[in-house]
């Protein structure tokens, strides 16, 4: 086991020299407001072996109020004159400021009582100060200072609390110096030149949500700014949902979030740390050497600490689960089901109203003009040619994408078909019945018009949809979801909100994203092989999708050469970067002898295509210059070309070449058609039909999310039909137990429909 923490700032945490340490009212005392003991004595402890190491700790502890309540308590009802009591009624009751100082003043002694004898007991000196916010005041906080340095010179440990016997618990402004003891530990750490702060609460850190719901985890990082109207620290991995505060202490969660945002600001500390005061380890894993143990508590950093913009880099590259991306699948997930139930007919009217945006020449305009700023901003970045071609959007493209989507819309409802129905018993009837899957979540580089396509299905299916695009279609990507989410409320007259379709803009890595496994159903990858294999290797989210686009065509010796060369150019030049494009040819030994090979290879020249060879065509001098390897999807204008013997061979080499997406053969002899389209294992094989015809908005789909060359729920281009699942529904005319079958009064009978 390493000795060294593998987190470089809590590694640096480890090391810090003066540490501040405050100890909630939470921590110190039990829930009945009797001082905890076995707590405190973990605290001493603690900090008694931070001593040992040569460390200068500080201690602010809450729990004088609380235990002072008791201890009056008590005392009143230990009165038992009427005089007496008349004087007890000076205190007022537990509401008023009056008795909250009294509490502070019996409290404080009997807190510092334990605390001494428990430091006593090690070895250790410490000492009381009391604070107000006047003890910060330029005439005062000099000799506060130098009292602290004195103290800490003597190895004296300082123990600080709010003087509430003074203060009275006033109350605070926005002026005010400190207003709780979470705030005064920020002060105190920041005045007293400390490199660390603890915050010890009762729970183990700042989680996401409220530690009770469901899906609660604890932010390891929390990276803070600073609002400018409101002065509000938020996190910029998403809003932080506070839950109600502990009864005891006048602090809370919010309070120790602000209190350790202020305390890493400029020219205060370096880390600060919130962390659980219930754990009886918690200063010593986060403060004394490291043991293996993972890390715990939530890190506040300070942006001034050296190493902060290396680890945050290193942060968000590969961080914790993504809170934005949750709460939109989640909202995502709620907006689906509202429209689910509405129906078909107002889902139909959704799609309508997409279709109808995508030609609304306002629309179009601001989308072309979001699509010239992502082309000239990649251009400029360097992108390469490829994605260039599928960042570019065209009118033409949106027309296409508007005519697929009202295709969509005029399509039969999806939802609610039932796929099959058995009879188990008379009157118990199970039937298998279509359902949206849930949650899909689609991520995508370039190709901006995939976005529309995918939201339109996903409605359709009644899905929910979570989109995270590339970042060279960053305004595409804004312009085409604000059409849509526009749309989706217009449609519904607000019912159903634009939160269905959620696009994630925050600069959350894909890594985090492939985190939310309880919360995403399906993970539908539309981009490079790189992209795809990534996402496959680190998600349990199932994946569907294809890793490559390698597609051929096999030219057979009885091909017409008029229909070979038209089939071959179009699958090739017409959109080279589309996965649907072919990459090699596979020419019949006989086509070298009977003219077709020439005039196909001649006219993928004349369009433009580079042609490289593969070993037989080289030998048999087709090509001057040989392919790099016999499974390569180029994604432009070249191409790969082989001769074969026969159609047997073609076939072994498609299956051992290929990437299962779409094979054709140009032939007119039919008996070898039967023995391609059976022989070839791929998603879509075809004879005498061009490769792009592989597509969802062309096989009659209206548009497709992808294609899939997998083999398990989708396979091909996957259309609203792939986006759903099934659900069993058994109905019974009168009432059925298990029972009833195994003691043979009912009987099964299994009769299918």
């Amino acid at each position: 086991m390493s000795s060294v923490d593998p987190s470089p700032p809590r590694s640096a945490l480890r090391s810090s020299n003066r540490i501040l340490i405050k100890a909630g009212t939470s921590v110190v005392t039990s829930p009945n407001g009797y001082p905890s003991l076995t707590r405190l004595a973990s605290l001493v402890e603690q900090i008694a072996e931070l001593k040992a190491e040569g460390k200068e700790v500080i201690l602010v502890s809450s729990g004088a109020v609380g235990m002072g309540r008791h201890l009056l308590l008590r005392q009143m009802q230990g009165l038992t004159t009427v005089s007496e009591l008349q004087k007890g009624s000076v205190l007022g009751t537990s509401s008023t400021k009056n008795y909250s100082s009294s509490c502070a003043a019996a409290g404080q002694f009997h807190l510092m009582s334990i605390y001494n004898s428990l430091f006593e007991s090690l070895g250790l000196v410490a000492s009381q100060i009391l604070l107000t916010q006047n003890s910060f005041e330029p005439h005062t906080l000099p000799n506060l200072t130098d009292t602290i340095e004195k103290l800490l010179a003597l190895n004296i440990i300082p123990i600080i609390n709010e003087n509430d016997a003074v203060s009275s618990n006033q109350g605070w402004t926005s002026e005010s110096v400190f207003s709780d003891n979470d705030s005064l530990a920020s002060v105190c750490s920041k005045s007293f030149n400390c490199s660390a702060c603890l915050l010890l609460t009762d729970v183990e850190g700042v989680y996401n949500k409220p530690p009770s719901q469901p899906g609660a985890s604890v932010l390891p990082f929390f990276e803070t700014f600073r609002c400018g109207t409101t002065g509000l620290t938020k996190s910029k991995s998403g809003d932080v949902l506070i839950g109600e505060k502990s009864e005891r202490g006048r602090g809370g969660m919010q309070a120790k979030i602000d209190a350790a945002a202020s305390a890493v600001e400029k020219g205060g500390v370096d880390f600060c740390l919130i962390t659980s005061g219930l754990d009886f380890d918690s200063i010593r894993d986060a403060c004394g050497e490291y043991n293996g143990k993972k890390a715990k508590g939530t890190l506040f950093v300070s942006q001034e600490w050296e190493g902060y913009q290396k680890f945050v880099e290193v942060e968000n590259a590969d961080g914790g689960e993504d809170d934005e991306g949750r709460r939109k699948a989640l909202k995502a997930r709620e907006e689906a089901r509202k429209l689910t139930a509405l129906g078909k007919s107002e889902r139909s009217a959704v799609l309508l109203k997409i279709s109808a945006s995508l030609a609304d020449s306002a629309i179009v305009s601001k989308v072309m003009q979001a699509n010239a700023v992502d082309l000239e901003n990649a251009a400029k970045q360097g992108l390469d040619s490829q994605l260039l071609n599928r960042l570019k959007l065209t009118p033409g493209k949106l027309e296409t994408l508007s005519t697929g989507i009202k295709q969509i819309a005029e399509s039969e409802d999806p939802l609610g078909v039932i796929k099959s129905v058995t009879e188990l018993a008379s009157g118990l009837t199970l039937n298998e019945v279509t359902c949206p899957i849930g949650v899909l979540m689609i991520i995508f580089e370039s190709r901006p018009d995939s976005l529309p396509q995918i939201a339109s299905l996903s409605i359709a299916s009644g899905n929910g949809l979570l989109l995270k695009g590339g970042s060279e279609a960053k305004e595409s990507n804004k312009a085409l979801h604000k059409a849509i989410g526009d749309a989706v409320e217009e449609a519904t007259g607000g019912k159903v909100k634009r939160d269905i379709v959620a696009l994630v803009e925050s600069r959350s890595e894909i890594s985090q994203l492939l985190k939310l496994d309880d919360c995403v159903d399906l993970v539908i990858p539309r981009g490079s092989n790189k992209l795809v294999q990534h996402i496959k290797s680190h998600t349990k989210i199932p994946v569907l999708g294809h890793a490559d686009g390698v597609c051929h065509i096999f030219i057979d010796s009885t091909a017409s050469p008029q229909k070979a060369t038209s089939i071959v150019v179009d699958s090739k030049s017409t959109y080279p970067s589309a996965c649907n494009s072919v990459e090699t040819i596979l020419l019949h030994s006989e086509t070298l002898t009977n003219g077709t090979c020439d005039i196909v290879l001649k006219s993928l020249r004349q369009a433009g295509c580079k042609i490289l060879g593969g070993p037989r065509a080289m030998s048999s001098g087709l090509c001057d210059v040989p392919s790099s390897a016999s499974k390569k999807e180029y994604g432009d204008l070249r191409v790969q070309v082989e001769v074969v013997a026969d159609v047997g061979e073609a076939v072994e080499w498609v299956n051992m070449h290929g990437s299962g997406h779409t094979e054709c053969i140009v032939t007119e002899d039919e008996g070898n058609v039967r023995r391609w389209m059976e022989g070839c294992d791929s998603a879509c094989v075809f004879w005498n039909a061009s490769t792009r015809f592989a597509d969802g908005y062309r096989f009659g789909m209206g548009a497709e999310v992808g294609i899939s060359t997998g083999r398990i729920h989708a396979r091909g281009p996957c259309g609203v039909k792939s986006l759903l699942t099934t659900k069993w529904m058994l109905e019974s005319n009168d009432y059925d137990t298990t029972e009833r079958f195994n003691t043979g009064e009912r009987v099964y009978t299994f009769v299918k429909k």
